[in-house]
C-alpha cells in the first residue's frame, strides 16, 4: 500500500517513516512549517527523506499558523518544564494542527495516487492534543473517504495510536531508526534542552524500552525529577 507519512522530523515520525519502508511502502514525506520555533525539526524531516530516497514536500502554512495564536509553539510563550501528562503542557496546543495537516496530507495522496496517509500520533497524546486522539482519528477518516469518494480510496493509518512512546522506540530500533537525527524539542535550542514536555517523554521512553538514548541534552538529568513530580514521589 503506497503510504504518505507526515514527517516532522521527530523521533515518532521518524521512527513510523522508517518502519513503512521497511515494509516497501513509503512513497513519500510531507512536513509542514507553520511558523513553529523549534522549526529546525524540519532539516531532519528533509534528512530523514533523503535517506529513505523519497519525495519530501514541505508545505509552508506560515500564515495560518501565525493565525493559530495562543500556542507555546508559535507565539512568544514559554515552553513549560515538566512531564507531557500535566496541565501546563495544554498551553503547546496549536488548534486544530492534525486537522489541517491531515486534510492537506490526504489532497497530495489523492494527488500521487497514493493509498493512505501515515500518521505517528501515540497513546502518550492522548491527555493534551485531542486531534491525536482515536475518536479524531476514526472520524477524521470517515471523513476523507466522503471528501474523496468517487475520485480516491485513500486510508488513514495511525499504527501507534494505542502504543506507548517506549513501544515507537522499540519498534524504531528494529527498523533501524537513527534516533540521533531525529529533533523533540519544543524550545529549538543547539541541544535538546531535556526539561520540556516532550524531552522528557522522550528520555523516559527510551528508559522503559531498555534502548540507548544517543540524544545530547541540556539538561540530561532532569527528566528524573520530573517523573518524580508526576508521579507524586
Amino acid at each position: 500500500m503506497k503510504t504518505i507519512v507526515i514527517c516532522s522530523g521527530g523521533l515518532d515520525s521518524v521512527s513510523l517513516a522508517h518502519s513503512i519502508a521497511a515494509e516497501g511502502n513509503l512513497s513519500r514525506l510531507v512536513s509542514f512549517d507553520y511558523g513553529q520555533r523549534h522549526r529546525k525539526e524540519l532539516d531532519y524531516a528533509a534528512a530523514c527523506a533523503t535517506r529513505l530516497g523519497v519525495p519530501h514536500h514541505i508545505i509552508d502554512m506560515r500564515t495560518i499558523g501565525a493565525a493559530l495564536t495562543g500556542s507555546a509553539l508559535t507565539d512568544d510563550i514559554d515552553v513549560p518544564d515538566g512531564h507531557y501528562a500535566e496541565d501546563t503542557m495544554k498551553v503547546t496546543v496549536v488548534p486544530n494542527r492534525n486537522a489541517i495537516m491531515l486534510t492537506i496530507a490526504y489532497g497530495i495522496a489523492a494527488a500521487n495516487g497514493d493509498e493512505a496517509v501515515a500518521t505517528a500520533v501515540h497513546g502518550g497524546d492522548h491527555f493534551i492534543y485531542p486531534d491525536c486522539r482515536p475518536a479524531f482519528t476514526e472520524a477524521f477518516d470517515a471523513m476523507q473517504r466522503a471528501a474523496l469518494d468517487g475520485y480516491a480510496d485513500v486510508a488513514l493509518s495511525t499504527p501507534f495510536v494505542h502504543r506507548s512512546k517506549a513501544d515507537i522506540v522499540t519498534e524504531g530500533a528494529r527498523v533501524g531508526t537513527p534516533f540521533a537525527d531525529t529533533w523533540s524539542c519544543y524550545k529549538g535550542g543547539e541541544h535538546h534542552c531535556g526539561r520540556c514536555g516532550t524531552c522528557v517523554e522522550r528520555r523516559e521512553a527510551f528508559d522503559l524500552a531498555g534502548v540507548s538514548d544517543p540524544t545530547v541534552y541540556e539538561d540530561p538529568g532532569f527528566w528524573r525529577t520530573a517523573i518524580a513530580d508526576k508521579e507524586g514521589v
